[in-house]
């Protein structure tokens, strides 16, 4: 198989490359050149954001089995680019979000979920649900219904991650001390390791699937206490979870899911839309989870190889609780 990665040098599009080579599959990076390739990957240089980046890429006589573009601003750079390559390319894969279904989903939620309105193919960035969709309407209007493959990805957890959420879970446990957790400690989760979702484009590009496809975790698959505590294992065990209701996370004015990442209050609009979506159609089509302890391991292996401090892209906003914040929360009570 012949792979054209849009991007490819970091999280998402780094773990696809390197699932691809893992496969022996011939692969081609096209990146604005910020980072290295992923060592056996062909790399072509552009910047699909000024005018003429896409020349290198229209110039190669280069010719591909799947295309996987992973954008999240202006549709209309997926636009562009899935136009110049549908003559050229048998299959196109856009990594979407789950933030594409009009809010709010209810909990158990399908592909079939209403979408958001307004977005367009070509339009310029407005915001990150229309740009996703957008996104989506570019790769089906470029290459066809049958031939465009969603991947409307949740919550994204592994090695690489440059967002903030479960490196911030392990900077802080490798701090020690007591340690806010938000409960209920068996509240379910739902997420996707950036290596099964990789294995899973794969596949499914090689089976020649098309259409939208929710890919997160089955929901259960992990709970907040299986996450903290794994978090809370893997950094040495200096960590002493207190689990804390609710309740008093809410009346601190701690925002869910940013302040402390990965975690919404249960019965929430927020839960149901991150936390509860049916993934039966992406298990039947060969989603495969790891366990959340894998994820949480070499999650920390990765970030110790680079010093301690993960990456962090400049357009997603900073993650984690203040300490201060914290101290005052725990000195209230816990007991979730």
């Amino acid at each position: 198989m012949r792979l054209l990665m849009l991007g490819g040098t970091e999280f998402v599009g780094r773990a696809v490359v390197e699932a691809a080579l893992g496969r022996g599959w011939e692969v081609t990076v096209f990146h604005r050149g910020r980072h290295e390739a992923p060592p056996g990957a062909r790399s072509l240089l552009g910047d699909r954001t000024v005018p003429g980046g896409l020349s290198a890429l229209a110039d190669d006589p280069g010719e591909w089995d799947v295309v996987v573009d992973t954008w999240s601003a202006a549709p209309s750079a997926v636009w562009d680019t899935a136009r110049l390559l549908r003559g050229r390319a048998g299959r196109y894969v856009y990594v979407s979000s789950c933030s594409v279904y009009a809010w709010a989903p209810p909990a158990g939620y399908t592909e079939d979920a209403p979408v958001v309105e307004g977005a367009s193919a070509d339009a310029e960035q407005t915001d990150y649900a229309r740009d996703k969709r957008g996104g989506e309407l570019a790769a089906v209007a470029s290459f066809g219904a049958d031939r465009s493959l969603l991947v409307r990805a949740g919550l994204i957890l592994g090695p690489y991650e440059n967002v903030g959420r479960l490196p911030w879970w392990l900077t802080r446990m490798s701090r020690g001390g007591p340690v806010l957790a938000p409960g209920p400690r068996d509240l379910p989760l739902q997420y996707v390791d950036v290596r099964d979702l990789s294995e899973w484009i794969l596949g499914a590009a090689k089976q020649k699937l098309s259409g939208p496809y929710t890919l997160v975790s089955p929901q259960g698959h992990a709970t907040m206490g299986t996450f903290l505590e794994a978090c809370a294992r893997v950094t040495g065990g200096a960590a002493e979870l207190r689990w804390t209701e609710p309740g008093v996370i809410l009346e601190a004015g701690i925002e869910p899911w940013t302040q402390l990442p990965v975690w919404v209050p249960p019965g929430s609009d927020l839960h149901d839309a991150l936390h509860s979506a049916d993934v039966s159609r992406a298990v039947g089509a060969g989603l495969v989870c790891r366990p959340v302890e894998e994820t949480v391991a070499d999650t920390w292996n990765w970030l110790g190889g680079i010093g301690g401090v993960a990456p962090q892209r400049p357009d997603r906003t900073s993650k984690g609780l203040d300490p201060g914040v914290e101290a005052k929360v725990l000195a209230v009570g816990t007991g979730a």
